[in-house]
């Protein structure tokens, strides 16, 4: 009986916390976002509806949306927070773009995510929606070879409602300065190695997601307080429904039913990864630069952590490192799983 009254509490609270955080989105984004070009009802039907939250990522932003077009991702829907580096005009001239701007604050929005949230409310319900940064490259099983609306297909088949994808540091070998990244190129090109173990995994008994941390970023950055590491959990793709939401960042969502993503009874389900190319050479500036607005999570104590680095230099490569070199590795690693998607 105990046990019981205990589990309806934690239900109650968890449905109260999804109804604030909803409310909370659509306040915002109807207050903050500003339509700069609205094209969704451009898009099809039954498009896999890209959403993003950037500012100032003009270098990435077209091998971005060449990558994900390549997936056959429909749409894109941008929400830019101030930028001055010509981006906002660049995404403007997208046909397949759909625009907001906001200079509100971006801590304030819980780092992007009420926008992006009442976005998705908005315009997501009933679709597959994928939400990654300008950094991030999904990779899925088969994805050399089947479009994002097949593995879509095969999800709504197994009545599956949300995928999980690890985001993997990605890192050059040398110091991240030393190889120039030029706008338009592919980030993979220079920032192609890896670790291919150090991470642990831990439950989050209250929202039922697995915590996964480790990598270079744990190991270089917090090697005395590896709790502090940044969580590379992540799920980001889901058929969305109007009252879902996501409540840090996409390491986890309500209801806590979409955070179910591995077997728990030691089976395999399908996953992917974000590959997170953020350490090329223009990470320097733009470390600097977020340091300074302090608007990321935690007081910017991760961009803390670089600066000292790089002013020395700073290399994340060593002896054990991986050469990236396709999603089959990196199933033959145990980072990903094609499940029973064959």
């Amino acid at each position: 009986m105990g046990w019981s009254l205990s589990r309806s509490w934690n239900l109650f609270k968890l449905r109260a916390a999804r109804q604030w955080l909803l409310g909370r989105a659509i306040r915002r984004g109807r207050r903050q976002l500003k339509p700069a070009a609205l094209r969704i009802d451009q898009a099809a039907p039954d498009a896999v509806l890209c959403f993003v939250t950037q500012r100032n990522e003009m270098p990435r932003l077209p091998h971005f949306l060449n990558y994900y077009r390549s997936l056959g991702a429909g749409h894109f829907l941008f929400v830019d927070n101030g930028s001055t580096d010509g981006s906002v005009e660049y995404l403007r001239g997208q046909p397949d773009v759909t625009l907001f701007t906001t200079t509100a604050s971006y801590k304030s929005s819980r780092f992007g995510m009420d926008w992006i949230n009442y976005l998705l409310f908005r315009y997501g319900s009933g679709r597959w929606c994928l939400t990654v940064d300008p950094d991030e490259l999904f990779v899925y099983p088969h994805c050399d070879t089947r479009p994002l609306a097949a593995l879509t297909d095969w999800l709504d088949a197994s009545g599956i409602r949300s995928f999980s994808a690890m985001l993997l540091d990605m890192y050059p070998r040398g110091n991240i300065h030393e190889q120039s990244y030029h706008p338009g190129d592919d980030p993979l090109k220079i920032v192609s190695w890896f670790d291919p173990a150090n991470y642990t995994i831990h439950k989050n008994g209250r929202m039922g997601n697995l915590w996964i941390q480790g990598g270079p970023r744990a190991r270089q950055f917090f090697p005395h307080s590896p709790a502090k590491a940044p969580a590379l959990n992540k799920v980001p793709l889901v058929k969305w429904a109007r009252r879902y939401v996501y409540t840090s960042s996409t390491h986890q969502l309500l209801p806590r039913s979409l955070n179910l993503v591995y077997d728990e009874a030691g089976g395999e389900k399908a996953s992917g990864i974000l590959l997170h190319t953020k350490f090329l050479s223009t990470f320097v500036e733009k470390s600097a630069e977020e340091m300074l607005r302090g608007q990321h999570y935690a007081n910017s104590q991760e961009y803390r952590a670089y600066s000292a680095m790089l002013e020395s230099g700073l290399c994340l490569w060593n002896e054990h490192s991986c050469q990236y070199e396709g999603w089959r590795q990196l199933e033959d690693l145990g980072l990903i799983s094609s499940g029973n998607w064959a």
